[in-house]
């Protein structure tokens, strides 16, 4: 895929005239012009210029990494794995995963979650790695100029692994709160509630699990069959966030006794709109605050 300067500027936090600079003064980030002369960069650019980056922000300069060979950059990249500053090792780790999902290598994407995972465990690797990647990957996808299939190789790996830690829990102690975790229709965005899964599983508690785009119908059956304690729905997409007044209002009428958290980035007009109907949860900081 190939991205304009705005676009490359934002997404590897290198300004546009830095980048300018760097291509006229050390042939660094050569992008391939149009007919009009407009820069066209690409993937690979993407993931040498995040590289630089990185080594910038590790302490090189700039006019040291101009002179290194191929080789010499692969060895200093892969020394910052283990660098005494966390935030950097943790950007190393970005930057690996969205390499392994720009050219959909899963071989990369397994070694540099299980080297992560080694390094930090699974809740630091999620909150600070996986949601950073996301973000970044986010940027991209919002640009239009990059196949969305990159970001569901990427999602669809990333949810295999944090099920497969979940089998590996054993169940030695629960709670006796009951939660009920699912995403309303036109929502699939799911790893977010795979991972709120496993960190309730971790501290004890029963979970029932109905995963993406539940249609209303599913929840009425549930709340004639069950006593839910406590009810937990992502709201990201804006389809799923046009509708989420009408599901509160559901929630709250079949689920009585149960207190409701969604996960939403809301506007001040949108959390006005459903009132103080429910709790809500801004970052995974907050909710481990509530089930610890």
């Amino acid at each position: 895929m190939s991205y304009n300067i705005d676009q490359f500027s934002k997404i590897t936090g290198i300004n546009k005239l830095v980048l300018r600079t760097w291509e006229n003064r050390y042939g660094l980030l050569k992008a391939k012009r149009t007919s009009t002369n407009i820069r066209i960069y690409s993937d690979e650019l993407l993931i040498t210029a995040l590289n630089i980056k990185l080594l910038i922000d590790s302490g090189y300069k700039i006019s040291f990494i101009a002179k290194q060979s191929n080789q010499n950059l692969i060895r200093m990249i892969a020394e910052i794995k283990s660098h005494k500053n966390e935030k950097i090792s943790e950007t190393y780790y970005i930057n690996k995963l969205i390499e392994s999902a720009t050219t959909y290598n899963s071989s990369l994407f397994h070694k540099t979650y299980n080297d992560a995972i080694s390094q930090f465990g699974i809740n630091k690797l999620y909150q600070e790695i996986i949601l950073s990647t996301f973000s970044k990957v986010g940027i991209l996808w919002l640009t239009n100029r990059i196949n969305p299939g990159q970001e569901h190789f990427l999602s669809e790996l990333i949810k295999q692994k944090i099920l497969a830690s979940i089998e590996t829990i054993s169940f030695k102690k629960r709670k006796s709160k009951k939660w009920l975790l699912f995403l309303p229709m036109n929502e699939h965005h799911e790893i977010g509630l795979i991972f709120a899964k496993l960190l309730l599983i971790q501290n004890g508690y029963e979970v029932i699990y109905l995963g993406a785009n539940v249609p209303d119908e599913s929840l009425v059956h549930i709340s004639m069959k069950k006593k839910i304690d406590n009810i937990l729905l992502f709201s990201i997409s804006n389809f799923s966030k046009k509708r989420l007044k009408k599901t509160i209002s559901m929630l709250n009428d079949r689920f009585k006794k149960s207190k409701t958290f969604v996960v939403a980035n809301l506007t001040i007009e949108e959390h006005s709109n459903i009132g103080d109907q429910v709790n809500i949860i801004s970052n995974i900081k907050d909710f481990l605050q509530i089930i610890n």
